[in-house]
């Protein structure tokens, strides 16, 4: 697969099979990522794996300890155009393809509360690093998790990053025995696809080169 077919097969799949992904093939996808860049090769990332009954136990403990004050915003508050518009869009699209209505508060909800479950994924990853490093780090770490989406695009497995558990700091520093100057920065959903589920069946939309770039001298 070369990569510009993995970057376009590449989606946020909310639906997983529960066929198990082996140990051997996490760990391989995991250090094949290492070689994503970092400014000055920090590598600032560190990464946690759950699969089977660690994975079980920690979903029962966020769900007993419910939601957190979250480690950052995922967006800014007041979110302002054309950003506003796109994150709308998204939301129209995905509650549309599984058939919920906007005034259906709580199916929406529901759906929302699936991240919780790694959305049926047999593996759960978290990506973290230290609180002291800066907004390059973070960025670093977002080029190591890309990464990881394509080599698992590569394999055959799906994934699903989810910012979702920036949410359960608590609940993740106590389950993963995090260093007090480390933090949560996200989670991810990997595993096979349900193909068959309708929340796989339609992508979010990217909007024209023209709207976002420019070519000159060329």
């Amino acid at each position: 697969m070369q990569v510009s077919e993995a970057l376009r097969a590449r989606k946020s799949v909310r639906a997983f099979r529960p066929d198990p992904v082996p140990g051997a093939v996490v760990r391989e996808i995991l250090e094949a990522a290492r070689w994503a860049p970092s400014g000055g090769n920090l590598q600032p990332w560190r990464v946690y794996a759950l699969a089977g009954e660690p994975l079980a136990a920690f979903k029962a403990k966020a769900a007993a300890d419910g939601p957190q004050t979250p480690e950052y915003d995922v967006y800014p508050p007041d979110l302002w155009e054309p950003f506003r518009t796109r994150r709308f869009v998204c939301g129209e699209d995905l509650y549309a393809a599984i058939g919920i209505p906007r005034e259906d508060r709580a199916a929406r909800l529901r759906q929302l509360a699936r991240n919780a479950e790694f959305f049926g994924a047999p593996v759960g990853l978290f990506f973290c690093l230290d609180r002291r490093l800066g907004p390059p780090q973070w960025s670093d770490l977002g080029m190591f998790m890309q990464s990881v989406m394509l080599l698992a695009e590569e394999r055959g497995l799906a994934t699903c990053a989810q910012e979702f558990w920036a949410r359960y700091p608590r609940t993740i520093s106590e389950t993963l025995g995090l260093a007090e100057d480390h933090q949560i920065f996200s989670g991810m959903a990997l595993g096979y696809e349900d193909k068959t589920a309708p929340i796989n069946l339609w992508r979010t939309r990217r909007d024209p080169f023209e709207d976002w770039g420019e070519m000159r001298g060329f």
